[in-house]
């Protein structure tokens, strides 16, 4: 089937004039004023306004107990201490998310497109996912240790 260009464009052109989709509502949420006072200013910056911290300047990078990474927006359990390991990168990172914890979207804030990371219960950016990890993933689940808090497991 032959597409007529000119009819295609202007289309393309009519689609980009209409709103954009209003964001799913997520199963925890906030206004803006809740969610400054409940997060710490680096925090707030990174979960609500897909900041990046610093690298080598989260203390989550010398985390190395046993127990549970929690999105600190909503304390929904992300990723396991089994799946963490050092990328040398400077960030927190993981080759697996818990089953279910975590969404993504593509980020085209830089000239190439990512994958970012986000809490599929909040909406908070976490970070990205590249595909250089280790086996048995090869994902590399980059995360902002200011949108995470780590919880110990009992006993340990």
């Amino acid at each position: 089937m032959d597409i007529d260009r000119r009819s295609l464009l202007s289309g393309i052109a009519f689609a980009a004039l209409l709103p954009a989709a209003a964001p799913a509502p997520f199963e925890f949420s906030l206004d803006e004023s809740e969610w400054r006072r409940r997060l710490d200013p680096l925090s707030y910056a990174v979960l609500r306004e897909a900041a990046t911290e610093q690298a080598f300047t989260s203390p989550l990078l010398k985390e190395h107990r046993v127990g549970t990474f929690l999105c600190k927006g909503c304390a929904l359990p992300l990723f396991s201490s089994s799946t963490k390991y050092d990328s040398r990168t400077g960030w927190p990172s993981f080759w697996k998310p818990l089953r279910d914890a975590v969404r993504t979207s593509k980020d085209f804030e830089l000239p190439y497109p990512r994958t970012e990371v986000h809490c599929r219960r909040c909406g908070g950016h976490l970070g990205h996912v590249f595909d250089d990890g280790p086996p048995p993933t090869r994902l590399r689940y980059c995360m902002n240790g200011a949108a995470l808090t780590f919880q110990p497991s009992a006993g340990k």
